[in-house]
Parts: structure tokens; C-alpha cells; sequence
């Protein structure tokens, strides 16, 4: 038929269905639809499973509309056209968004690589800086979990680099001995030492010259062989053991890691100097966790990959791929990729389903770590719907979409998208129970901001520094725990008030503090996260409030700011600390000035 050809030139898959919507023929490629189109006889069935909203119960109501935007079981965004010839409906498909990206098909116009997956925002990020450090040759360093894909990063960067035709050789530095290692990287002559190869080894740094040397697991480097690396890095000049000979070696370094090396330089384990020798351009891939939306395309490239190495036919279901988005991954993309692996081999069918997939991997859905804050008492139904609010909300920022969302709260997908659909609405129009009291938290928030920041400039970094000097010294002391006493007397509510300073190794030490403190002066202070985080933040130069956090004292929430010497330098920090009762007070009283009833 005319219209046939001429739509399968124009678009990605084509469907005919009759007026009653029975599916007559369907035909094309796409991820959507490969290998889940059959078994469905009906539009309404096949629209069911594949899409959040269905195209062709909008046409039974009488809807003139021909162009509709549907989004995909895989979260793949398609452009449906509808055309109509006689007794026919013909439902014509285009994937607005690639599953992955394929040669000369990137977003970016010269994203080359042909198996970087990138469908999700976080993954542009990452397909952006790549694109960058290929351009310049510049040292990177390749940050991320183990098995997020780092070493698929490296290889991206040479595929799409100006050393591409160039060497690209890569050595995992955790995998071999350390006395080994050496001579693996560096080489060796003939004679060098017992047992060494007769005409000698060339080594990684010459062979990878003109091109890339990939150093993966770089954090299990012993410290005597970081100093001949940092050596070689810096002169770029490379001596074989053995050998009296230099050889000038140029290179593009890319080192990876899923250790922090900042935690291991501290520690003593990692020399300083590599460190930033190699953090020349850090690029952090995120975990699987925090791109579920790029599981589909995954797994439609690992099957592809699997299919093509077993000669199988194999497809996974939508509700196979469901349950796969709802997994943790603790291994990530290596762990997925294993396990699309086994099922392909296993598989004694040509479809796979989630019942067969919880056969073989059982179910590991993720747990909520810490229930929603209700800090005080209010109607009952209320709780509720804030509960819903933040739970819905939470879904929908991990999945990305209405159907995974809707599977793991256990409700069913109309519910989700109309319940998510008015929270949307009202957090937009500032009406959410969450919203109104974020407002209300945002400006407690910025009063106990300006408290401390105020009292910070009234505070002379002599006082200060006399303090910090000598910890100890209660006399030295004495005029700031009198400020603190008569700040607690003017300003209600505050529990303590304390002076931390930062050690070179990291520690947050207590300087001084109001009477009653927890901790003696000198002692480290180690507090919850929500704390540790905005100190250390102050000790960059920005204050900060703490949300509600809860210690061995009680339920708390600080506000730290900075505290300056002559120069401008930060010599230590400030912080208040006000209990839970006097928040909520504090967020009643704003709400009736605001007139914003939580």
C-alpha cells in the first residue's frame, strides 16, 4: 500500500489498526516496540504496556488531534502521528530520544563513541567534559564507583580525541603485583634483574607514546612507586630498569579510581603531589542509581550485544525491564550487564519476563532510610498527604517515570500520574504541604543566618586568635564565653554557641563555646552529616543552616558562619545551636505572619 512505504520512509515504526482497534499489521525498528509487539491483539493492549497515556482511547472519544508525544515504558520520549484512510487507523512512531548514542548520531554533533550510553541529563554532563579533555590532551582523572564505566569513559576519549589513531593502552594498577608493576609501566633492558625477559620489555609509557595511557585503580599504587610515576608525569621522561637510557614519551594521562583520593591523601596513601598531578580535570560518572532512566537503553544494547555473540533472538518484556529500573545495582552498569548476560544464556524462551527474571535474580527493591520529619502535631489527614506528597515526589526524582514510580509505591499508574499531576500544580503555585513548609523553613533560615553572620563580624579576630592559640587557656578564652553568655541572654532560644577551627589533617577541633558545652575545648568534634557538611562549607567562606538533624543530645538545628582574621583569612567558624521545640515555635510563628497555614 502507498501509504505504507511511503510512511515507513518517513518515520521509525508504522501500526495499522482497524476502527475497533485491532492491530492488522505493524512494522519498523525501534526499542520501543522490538520484540513487544506480539501477543498484543488491540491498541488499547499494546498502548497499555508500552505507554503512560494511551493514544488510541483519546481517538475512541472523539479527539480530532493527529500528533500526540507519548512517553515510553523504556522512558523514551515518541512522537505519534495519526493518520486516517478509510476504516483504518495508521499509528506512525518517531523516537525523539536515541536509546544510546551511535557514531555520527550524538546529540552534540561529534560524540563519536558507539557504546557510551547517554539518555539521561547526568550522562550529558559527563558525554560534554569528555568532549572537552579530548580536544586538548589535558590529564584526567575518572571518578566513580566501581563499575559505572570508567574505563568506557577513557576509551570514549580516545575514540573521539585527536590521538584517536594513535595507541591507547591501559594497565590495571590493583591487579599486579607491585614489583611487577614497575617494570610493566616503565619497562626494562635485557639483564635488568633474575628471570627478565632476553631482549628486555618496552613498557607502558613508550608503548602508549603519541597516544593514551589509561591507569585504572590508580588508588592501589604503593607510595614508592608513586613517586617514579609523578616523576615520569612531570619530566615525561621515561628510564626502563636496567637501563642508563631516557626515552621522551608523549602522552595523554587519563588515571580512574573508585576510591576518594582526597581521604587517601589525608590518611598518608596517596602523595599529595600525584594527586594533583593526575586531578587536573576530574569528571565524576554518576552510579546507575542516579540515571535509572538510561536502564532500558542498557539493557537494549547489552541484548543486542549478547543476541549477536550466542546467535539468539532474544527481547526482554516491558515489565522484564520494570523490574530490572527497580533494582539498586550495587555493581552498576558491570552488574547489570552480567546479569542480561546470564538470562540471555539461560533463557529457554525468546521473550523474557519479570516472573522469569525474579527466577534467577530475586527482588531487591530499595528501602526508605529515614521517615519523613512531622514535628508537630496536626490534623491527621494532613500527615497523610504530606507523607504522600514526599514519597510520590521521591519516586518520581529516582525513576523518572510514572510507571517504575507507580510499580514500586504500589499503586496503579492513573492514580500516580493524577495524584503527582495536582502535586506538581501546587508546588508550582507554592500550595504543596511540603512547599508551604519549605517557605516558612527558608526564612527561619535566613533570620538564623543573619544572627550568626552578624554576631561573626562583631566577634575581633584577637579574641579569636587567642582562643585558637591556646585552646586550653581558659583566661584566654574568657572574653568570648562572656560574648557567648550575653548572646544567649539577648537571643532566645539558642542552646549553645561555639567557636570550631579546622586542623591541617581535617579535624574540626572545639575552641570555645557557651557554658555547658558538650565537648571540652580541644577535643574533635564529629557530628551527624547534615552538620559536618555546612561546617565544612563555612570553612570554605559560606554560612549555612542545618535542617533538623538528631544527635546523641537531642534534635537540633545549627547555623555556621565564617570568622575572618585582618586579612580576609578564615581562621575558624562560628555556630548556634537551637532545639527542635523552639524551631517549631519559631516556624507557628512565622506561619501566622505569613499568613501560611501549614
Amino acid at each position: 500500500m502507498e501509504w505504507k512505504s511511503l510512511l515507513l520512509q518517513l518515520y521509525d515504526y508504522l501500526i495499522v489498526a482497524n476502527e475497533d482497534g485491532v492491530i492488522c499489521a505493524c512494522e519498523g525498528e525501534g526499542p520501543v516496540f522490538s520484540g513487544n509487539i506480539s501477543g498484543h491483539k488491540t491498541m488499547d493492549e499494546l498502548e497499555t504496556k508500552l505507554f503512560t497515556e494511551g493514544v488510541y482511547s483519546q481517538l475512541k472519544e472523539g479527539l480530532k488531534k493527529q500528533v500526540f508525544r507519548q512517553t515510553a515504558w523504556m522512558g523514551i520520549d515518541v512522537l505519534t502521528t495519526v493518520f486516517k484512510e478509510k476504516n483504518h487507523f495508521y499509528f506512525a512512531y518517531t523516537h525523539l530520544v536515541p536509546p544510546y548514542i551511535e557514531k555520527e548520531n550524538a546529540a552534540s554533533g561529534n560524540f563519536k563513541s558507539s557504546s557510551f550510553i547517554v539518555n539521561s541529563q547526568a550522562m550529558e554532563e559527563v558525554a560534554f567534559k569528555l568532549q572537552k579533555v579530548a580536544a586538548v590532551g589535558v590529564t584526567v582523572l575518572l571518578l566513580g564507583e566501581s563499575g559505572v564505566g570508567k574505563e568506557m569513559a577513557a576509551k570514549t576519549i580516545h575514540q573521539i580525541g585527536n590521538r584517536s589513531d594513535k595507541p591507547f593502552v591501559s594497565i590495571n594498577c590493583g591487579a599486579i603485583p607491585d614489583n611487577l608493576l614497575e617494570s610493566e609501566l616503565f619497562g626494562f633492558v635485557d639483564g635488568a634483574f633474575t628471570g627478565a625477559k632476553k631482549g628486555g620489555v618496552e613498557g607502558k609509557f613508550r608503548q602508549a607514546h603519541t597516544g593514551i595511557l589509561f591507569l585504572d585503580e590508580v588508588g592501589e599504587l604503593s607510595l614508592p612507586l608513586q613517586v617514579k610515576i609523578l616523576r615520569a608525569l612531570e619530566e615525561r621522561v621515561i628510564t626502563p630498569i636496567g637501563s642508563n637510557k631516557s626515552y621522551p614519551v608523549d602522552i595523554q594521562v587519563i588515571a580512574a579510581t573508585n576510591k576518594s583520593l582526597e581521604d587517601a591523601v589525608a590518611k598518608g596513601e596517596f602523595r599529595e603531589d600525584l594527586y594533583y598531578r593526575l586531578n587536573v580535570v576530574p569528571i565524576m560518572i554518576p552510579s546507575l542509581r542516579e540515571r535509572v532512566e538510561e536502564v532500558p537503553s542498557l539493557v537494549q544494547h547489552f541484548v543486542q550485544k549478547f543476541n549477536a555473540r550466542y546467535q539468539k533472538q532474544v527481547s526482554f518484556s516491558p515489565d522484564a525491564v520494570d523490574y530490572l529500573c527497580l533494582q539498586p545495582w550495587p555493581g552498576n552498569i558491570r552488574e547489570l550487564e552480567n546479569a542480561v548476560d546470564r538470562l540471555i544464556v539461560l533463557s529457554n524462551t525468546s521473550i523474557i519476563t519479570s516472573s522469569l527474571i525474579e527466577q534467577i535474580i530475586p527482588p531487591t527493591f530499595p528501602t526508605r532510610v529515614a521517615s519523613p520529619m512531622i514535628s508537630q502535631l496536626m490534623p491527621l489527614q494532613e500527615a497523610v498527604e504530606i507523607v504522600e506528597e514526599e514519597l510520590i515526589t521521591m519516586a518520581m526524582e529516582q525513576y523518572k517515570s510514572v510507571k517504575l514510580a507507580s510499580n514500586i509505591l504500589g499503586i496503579s499508574q492513573p492514580t500516580m500520574s493524577r495524584k503527582y499531576k495536582k502535586i506538581r500544580e501546587m508546588q508550582k503555585d507554592g500550595g504543596g504541604l511540603l512547599s508551604k513548609r519549605r517557605i516558612l523553613e527558608e526564612q527561619l533560615n535566613k533570620h538564623l543566618r543573619s544572627i550568626t553572620i552578624v554576631t561573626a563580624v562583631a566577634i575581633s579576630p584577637e579574641e579569636v586568635r587567642n582562643a585558637v592559640e591556646d585552646k586550653k587557656n581558659e583566661e584566654l578564652r574568657a572574653p568570648l564565653s562572656q560574648k557567648f553568655t550575653t548572646i544567649l541572654q539577648q537571643e532566645g532560644g539558642i542552646k549553645w554557641v561555639f567557636v570550631f577551627q579546622m586542623q591541617e589533617d581535617g579535624k574540626v577541633i572545639h575552641v570555645a563555646a557557651s557554658d555547658g558545652f558538650v565537648i571540652e575545648p580541644g577535643e574533635e568534634y564529629i557530628g551527624p552529616p547534615e552538620v559536618m557538611k555546612v561546617i565544612y562549607e563555612a570553612f570554605k567562606g559560606r554560612s549555612g543552616v542545618t535542617p533538623l538533624y538528631e544527635d546523641e543530645y537531642g534534635v537540633w538545628k545549627s547555623s555556621i558562619a565564617p570568622l575572618y582574621d585582618e586579612a580576609g583569612k578564615i581562621m575558624a567558624v562560628i555556630g548556634f545551636d537551637y532545639s527542635e521545640e523552639f524551631v517549631n515555635t519559631e516556624l507557628q510563628r512565622l506561619s501566622k505572619q505569613l499568613n501560611i497555614t501549614l
